[in-house]
């Protein structure tokens, strides 16, 4: 697909237009892009942060795509182009402190502002997930938010803003994205040759508008089989009893995490370089390319053939981070099973399981789905605390519907 002023941000004509009123502004100094995962949040926090190193855009246009600041964009290679983002085994992004080497945290990220440019020029931050900042990483950054330095954007991408201290959301222009239309996705998919027009179809509707997460469900076709392996098994437990629904817990991580990493985006090469030596610890730089995927996994950083490894070597953020991509597939089931008993199968996202859910549908005892969709929800807000993902998931198996086996109907 063609840029468009050049932005690269696929089917957010509404944000990006309030990005560009920001720009022309000068409002620009500090952003909060807010919207679920995968909708395109990171991709229009890079297009911003092209805008603002670009040697060429004029106020509210977009970059030129051709300078030598856009082109160190593209490449992750903008000395005054900074990336946070959680990590270490709460996924979270945190304060800083002695360890800031290996985990750079806000007050590393703020005292690298602090210095002169590199290129003489702006700075631009980017926090991912800053949904996920510690309130002590929260109340760090509020100072650099208040009186920001000369020429500085920072820009905080969250799932949730309301996981967000006041203070904080009231410092920062806010713009909310919404879900991308179908069609934008479908066509970005095969604009991409990702996949055949049926499958671009099919992975525009499973992923409800999330763009990132279509491209990378796309991007590894395996991803997809592992997906239906895990729904059609959770719909097989709503006939199981206690003992062998959480005798199925182990596996369900493990095909979970394999998902996740299939998932998630890969960390471009400079992000495991030793930090630039400017301030504590210089923030990550990022690649427009990786910009583009879904950001549900910054800290999955094994490849996908390592997922068999025993269960003492996972992390326990990988652990967290394959419990969240279960919970949200499962989220996604429990709703269409909601929308079948309601008589609104039309509207489901996966199509492919309508006989399925039906039947289950009409097994189950009428209400229950809607009540364990309220518990998925639930267990999604738990997960970003710092709740153990197995009791999470111990809880949810127990408390699944239940349904009597065909042979006892």
């Amino acid at each position: 697909m063609q840029p468009v002023d050049g932005f690269l941000t696929v089917g957010q004509p509404v944000a990006v237009a309030a990005v560009r009123g920001l720009l022309a502004q000068g409002r620009a100094h500090a952003i909060l892009l807010v919207g679920q995962p995968g909708v395109g949040k990171m991709p229009l926090a890079m297009d911003l942060a092209a805008a603002l190193l670009c040697e060429h855009a004029a106020d509210g246009l977009g970059p030129c795509r051709a300078c030598r600041g856009c082109r160190m964009v593209e490449h992750g290679n903008h000395a005054d182009l900074h990336l946070l983002a959680p990590a270490g085994a709460g996924g979270n992004v945190v304060i800083g402190g002695a360890d800031a080497q290996l985990r750079p945290g806000v007050r590393d990220l703020v005292a690298d502002l602090a210095l002169h440019s590199v290129e003489g020029g702006a700075r631009v931050a980017i926090v991912r997930e800053a949904h996920r900042m510690t309130e002590d990483a929260q109340s760090a950054l509020l100072k650099t938010l208040e009186e920001p330095p000369d020429n500085t954007t920072l820009i905080l991408c969250a799932d949730d803003d309301e996981q967000l201290l006041p203070t904080i959301r009231s410092r920062c222009a806010r713009v909310r994205l919404g879900t991308v239309d179908a069609r934008s996705i479908e066509t970005l998919l095969g604009a991409r040759g990702l996949a055949d027009p049926p499958t671009a179809a099919r992975l525009a509707r499973l992923t409800a508008g999330r763009a990132g997460l279509a491209v990378a469900y796309a991007a590894a076709p395996e991803a997809v089989a592992i997906r239906a392996e895990l729904v059609r098994r959770l719909l097989d437990l709503l006939a199981a009893r206690p003992a062998e629904r959480l005798g199925a817990a182990k596996d369900l991580q493990t095909r979970a995490l394999a998902l996740a990493r299939l998932l998630a985006p890969a960390p471009p090469p400079e992000s495991t370089a030793a930090p630039k030596g400017r301030g504590k610890a210089a923030a990550k730089p990022v690649t427009a390319a990786a910009a583009s995927q879904p950001a549900e996994g910054d800290d999955a950083e094994e490849p996908a053939d390592a997922v068999a490894e025993p269960a003492a070597k996972v992390s326990a953020a990988e652990r967290r981070l394959g419990m969240r991509t279960l919970v949200d597939l499962w989220r996604d089931l429990t709703r269409d099973l909601v929308l079948v008993e309601r008589g609104a199968a039309a509207t489901v996202r996966d199509v492919a399981l309508l006989e399925e859910l039906d039947a289950a549908a009409r097994a189950l005892p009428r209400g229950v789905a809607a009540q364990a969709l309220t518990r998925l929800v639930r267990a999604g807000e738990l997960l970003d605390g710092n709740v153990t993902p197995e009791l999470v998931l111990d809880t949810l198996l127990l408390r699944w519907p239940h349904r009597a086996p065909a042979s006892r109907r």
